[in-house]
């Protein structure tokens, strides 16, 4: 782990620490923090009133009691809704037992729906630098305009224009070439992250889309492919990798260099980057 420890690699809790209480929530964004993350990621969509949610999967059904899209529901019926249903961990790993998080908190609030002006507040108010790493989900019946309401939001919390892209607290980051290309047109100096499922061959090279400077590669493209993460840094790039749960792939990117691993577990993380 010597490597780990002279290259300092970011650290990111994934929906909040995710393997610890439920994705998206207020508990599992509090708990990160305690944890030590260095930063924050979250998934965002627009609800049908206008308000940018937390909420990774187009409907709610896996993550809460209630079923629909959430772009075809208002915030208070999302508010109504349980985020901490005792099936979303079960579910999503797909087997029938109960999920086996430690803690169930008492206050709705911090299993209710997240709104992103929310998780900015408990970003401002935690007492030490913790970055946020925000995903635009697309496509959806909002298109653009997911992009106007997160820089909108951003500039109320003088967070929409950094003086540069190595100083930003934030970082936008989506699978949507598109979505990155609208947020660079609003803020050129707010840093973007392309992320890939799969890397199309006309980017083998190293190429990211047109002032993408952050490559978002997951870790099945790094395991398969790890000299593509030498050619995304040939090519001035960083690299953030997602998601990273396993000792055998933390290290593997620790070795590799990565500039950021995205995990369930920021704890473990930690731990096995000996900090």
């Amino acid at each position: 782990m010597t490597h780990a420890r002279q290259h300092h690699i970011q650290v990111v809790a994934h929906r909040g620490a995710s393997e610890a209480a439920p994705e998206h929530t207020l508990a599992a964004y509090r708990r990160a923090i305690e944890d030590g993350a260095d930063a924050l990621e979250c998934d965002v969509r627009l609800t049908a009133d206008g308000h940018l949610v937390c909420v990774h999967d187009r409907r709610v059904n896996r993550t809460s009691n209630g079923r629909g899209a959430v772009s075809a529901l208002e915030l208070a019926d999302l508010a109504a809704l349980d985020f901490g249903y005792a099936r979303t961990r079960a579910f999503w790993r797909g087997r029938d037992e109960e999920p086996d998080w430690e803690v169930r908190p008492e206050d709705p609030e911090e299993t209710s729906v997240l709104t992103l002006e929310r998780l900015l507040e408990l970003v401002a108010d935690a007492g030490r630098r913790v970055e946020l790493a925000i995903e635009t989900k697309h496509p959806t019946r909002w298109a653009g305009q997911v992009e106007e309401r997160l820089m909108t939001l951003l500039r109320r919390f003088g967070l929409d224009a950094p003086a540069s892209a190595e100083e930003s607290p934030v970082r936008v980051m989506s699978f949507s070439a598109r979505s990155l290309h609208r947020v660079r047109a609003a803020s050129p100096t707010l840093p973007t992250v392309y992320l890939m499922q799969f890397v199309s061959p006309r980017l083998r090279d190293g190429r990211l889309p047109t002032g993408v400077r952050i490559a978002g590669p997951s870790i099945r493209i790094v395991r398969n492919h790890p000299a593509y993460v030498q050619r995304l840094k040939r090519a001035g790039h960083e690299v953030h990798v997602w998601t990273v749960n396993e000792p055998e792939d933390i290290d593997l990117c620790a070795g590799l260099g990565v500039d950021a691993i995205i995990t369930d577990r920021p704890d473990a993380v930690l731990r096995r980057l000996g900090r």
